[in-house]
C-alpha cells in the first residue's frame, strides 16, 4: 500500500493513494495488521520484553519494531479526535472534579482537549517503542491482552490490569495523562492509518513463521489453506 504524507507548517496530512477498503479486502484474514506503541512508562519500567512475550505467545507475528522519541506534530496527527470524543471525555473529567470537590473552570470540551495535550506532553518526554503485529483478528487479540484504557478497571490477566494501578480520577487530580503503558489500534482501518503514519512500508518485514505453518496450514503440506 502506497501512502503519501503532506507536511505543512509542522502539521501532517495523510492521504491514502490506494483504496483502503479494497486493499484490506484482498488480504487473507490472518494477514490483518495492528499498530502498537509502548509508551514511556513501559520503557522506563523495563516491561518491553514482558509485553512482547505476551503478544508472541498468542501466535501473532511482529513484522516491524523501532525505538525513537516521538515528535509533537506526528502525535497530534496520531491522536486525531473529533469534538464528540472531546466532549465525552471532558464530561467524565468534570464529573470526577465535582466528586473531588474541585472547581470546574471551563467547558467539558476543553477538558477533553486537555487529555490530548497531556498525552502528547508525556509521549515526547522519553523514548517509545512502535510495533506492527500481524495475525488473525490481531486488533481484537491485542486489545483483549492490553485491557481497558483505565488500568484500575482492567481485568486481572490483562497487561494494564497486571502491571499498573493508575486511574482516571488520579490522573485528573494531577492534571496528567493516564499511565496505561500501551497504545493499540481500535480497528483494522485505524491500524492501517497509524501504521502508515509511523512506518514506511519498506520497514515492515514480510516473512513466514513456524507458528503460522502450524496455525494456518491445516494439512501441513506447505500450501496456504
Amino acid at each position: 500500500m502506497r501512502v503519501s504524507f503532506l507536511y505543512k507548517y509542522g502539521r501532517v496530512g495523510l492521504l491514502f493513494n490506494l483504496n483502503l477498503s479494497l486493499y484490506m479486502a484482498t488480504k487473507h484474514p490472518h494477514q490483518e495488521r495492528t499498530f502498537v506503541i509502548l509508551k514511556p512508562d513501559t520503557v522506563q519500567r523495563s516491561l518491553i520484553g514482558e509485553v512482547i512475550k505476551r503478544f508472541e505467545r498468542t501466535g501473532l507475528k511482529c513484522t516491524a519494531m523501532k525505538m525513537f522519541t516521538a515528535d509533537e506534530a506526528r502525535l497530534l496527527q496520531h491522536y486525531n479526535k473529533d469534538d464528540e470524543w472531546f466532549l465525552k471525555k471532558g464530561t467524565r473529567i468534570v464529573e470526577d472534579m465535582k466528586a473531588q470537590g474541585r472547581a470546574v473552570t471551563k467547558e467539558p470540551i476543553e477538558y477533553g482537549k486537555d487529555i490530548i495535550r497531556t498525552i502528547v506532553n508525556y509521549m515526547v518526554a522519553a523514548p517509545v517503542v512502535a510495533m506492527v503485529w500481524e495475525g488473525n483478528e490481531s486488533v481484537a487479540v491485542i486489545t483483549k491482552l492490553v485491557g481497558t484504557t483505565e488500568p484500575k478497571t482492567s481485568d486481572v490477566g490483562t497487561i494494564r490490569g497486571d502491571y499498573t494501578v493508575d486511574s482516571y480520577g488520579h490522573s485528573s487530580y494531577e492534571n496528567r495523562s493516564v499511565r496505561n503503558l500501551i497504545h493499540c489500534s481500535e480497528s483494522p482501518e485505524e491500524a492501517e492509518r497509524e501504521i502508515a503514519l509511523w512506518f514506511k512500508e519498506e520497514e515492515i518485514m514480510q516473512y513466514t513463521t513456524a507458528q503460522e505453518r502450524i496455525m494456518y496450514d491445516i494439512n501441513l503440506d506447505g500450501a496456504k489453506e
